[in-house]
């Protein structure tokens, strides 16, 4: 199969590229770092301006019309540069919305994706052992709308968004509610890391949502895990990228250490997983882009950014020798940000058996 890109995700690549290299400076990514969001307001303005945050959004929702391929390559220039803004749940949010939202729920909540004017974000775990695809957090019906109630873990991007994209179940099942983050009855408890991204637990106390259409849990989990490989897939080239830089020049008994055939192996290694991860996510996207079923592929690629991109992450860490611990260099960010990638809705292992029991099923 040729994934190979189109002349359109091409230009996007290029303009991406552009924006975070220009953005994602040493000194901006140490100011972002220490901010209460982690977010490059900046940055965020000038994805915004570009048109980036509505790539992959419908053309009548205001958007390029792009799909997910274009998120994809929005997410990898991303990851390659370690860019502190809440990409991935936001487009995840606004696609999430375009298939399955209302014309009113659309037209209220797609032009502020695109346009970076309003960021949404998604809650789509809660504490173990909760199943992503089965939560605990209850929906009943109030009038026109909807009242939650439950506790969501780890939500990714948690300050300053204005939207929550939460899982909740229902009498007759799942389903994805649109909640206003400030909503009375939503509490925050805010769990900070050192990574871009400022997270929080969020409990909910009867706070008002709207529902989406039916099919979008299934949509909002297969577009998380390959947003997140596509973001992965880009930490462990970065990461790759920076280590065979720093080996090709410094030397060890006269010669570059990139020159070391044990040094060769662990860089032709992280090669392989990369293009393991590229060749699985890119499967997931045709097949969600046909409308057909992805959940298989998407779990597929999703383990392999857990397991081959930390497993990158951890030699680049690991060829670096002793600058690698120096946070003043700029490998530690490639390490953070792909252990954290790597434990969304639960990581590797939560992937292979959930994995495992879908083919188990379709084997029956």
């Amino acid at each position: 199969m040729d994934f190979t890109l189109g002349e359109e995700l091409e230009e996007v690549r290029g303009l991406a590229r552009q924006i975070f290299t220009d953005y994602a400076t040493a000194d901006r990514l140490r100011a972002a770092e220490q901010s209460e969001s982690g977010v490059d307001d900046g940055l965020w303005k000038a994805l915004g301006d570009a048109g980036l945050l509505g790539i992959a959004l419908p053309e009548e929702d205001g958007g390029a019309g792009l799909g997910v391929g274009g998120l994809c390559v929005l997410l990898e220039e991303q990851g390659r540069h370690v860019a502190p803004a809440p990409v991935w749940p936001a487009l995840v949010a606004g696609l999430t919305i375009a298939r399955h939202g209302d014309a009113a729920q659309r037209e209220a909540l797609l032009p502020g994706i695109a346009e970076g004017a309003e960021r949404f974000t998604v809650a789509l775990e809660e504490f173990a052992p909760a199943d992503p695809a089965d939560p605990r957090c209850s929906a009943v019906p109030d009038g026109d709308g909807w009242r939650l109630t439950g506790v969501k873990a780890v939500v990714p991007s948690a300050v300053g968004a204005k939207y929550v994209l939460v899982t909740a179940r229902t009498e007759d099942g799942p389903g994805v509610f649109v909640v206003e983050a400030s909503a009375a009855g939503a509490q925050w408890e805010w769990t900070r890391s050192t990574t871009y991204d400022a997270a929080g637990n969020l409990t909910l106390e009867g706070v008002p949502a709207q529902a989406l259409g039916e099919g979008a849990l299934r949509t909002v989990l297969d577009l998380t895990r390959i947003a997140v490989t596509a973001a992965q897939a880009g930490v462990a080239d970065g990461a790759m990228r920076l280590a065979g830089s720093y080996l090709s020049e410094r030397e060890q008994f006269g010669r570059p250490l990139a020159t070391f055939q044990a040094v060769q192996h662990q860089l032709a290694d992280t090669y392989i997983e990369i293009e393991a991860m590229q060749a699985c996510l890119w499967k997931a996207v045709s097949l969600l882009e046909a409308g057909e079923d992805a959940t298989v592929a998407a779990l597929t690629a999703k383990w392999w950014a857990d397991e081959g991109g930390l497993n990158a992450v951890h030699r680049a860490q690991h060829l670096h020798g002793g600058i690698g611990v120096d946070v003043d260099y700029p490998v530690h960010r490639y390490f953070l940000w792909g252990k954290q990638l790597s434990g969304v809705l639960g990581g590797a292992s939560a992937d292979l058996a959930e994995l495992g029991d879908l083919l188990a099923e379709a084997a029956s």
